[in-house]
């Protein structure tokens, strides 16, 4: 995208896509198109248990004011048993992603956690304190706007201590 291109506000909805590709684009198994005209973002995922997990993680749709958004996952048609399960087939072989994990904290309670890579991720937004009007974030950030699950906690892997 060219510097002149880059002007005026974009819509809440165009930033929806943009999180949701930036959290994809460098997964070799998703290809993301946006489709301007019926506000629809479409995954097409190679395999299918992938497709099936990414289906039943990411919203159908998100109202913005008077626009709705869709995300539409091809293919999609089986289901998995737990979210942890769902998330790391989702996001299997996915560059951004470290792994999942469910703690248990006590008898009958656990907590989920999903743990991405230790990275900034830009991507192309109208944040006014950026000269280059990027917004610059962690894969976490990303995929708890995306995903929003109530308990599931998405964290950012920090490397072990040396020495």
């Amino acid at each position: 995208m060219t510097k002149s291109a880059r002007t005026g506000l974009i819509a809440p909805w165009i930033n929806f896509y943009r999180e949701i590709e930036a959290l994809f684009k460098d997964d070799p198994d998703i290809t993301i198109e946006y489709d301007e005209d019926a506000y629809t973002v479409k995954l097409f995922v190679v395999g299918q248990s992938k497709a099936d997990a990414l289906t039943q993680l990411l919203p159908e749709e998100r109202t913005f004011g008077s626009i709705t958004a869709h995300v539409e996952v091809i293919p999609a048609n089986r289901l998995h048993t737990t979210r942890i399960g769902l998330f790391k087939e989702a996001f299997r072989d996915n560059p951004a992603f470290a792994y999942a994990k469910s703690v248990p904290m006590g008898p009958s309670i656990g907590a989920d956690y999903v743990v991405f890579k230790n990275r900034v991720v830009q991507y192309y937004n109208d944040d006014l304190s950026d000269i280059n009007r990027l917004r610059s974030t962690l894969y976490q950030e990303l995929a708890k706007d995306i995903f929003g699950e109530d308990g599931v906690f998405f964290c950012t892997d920090v490397e072990e201590p040396v020495g």
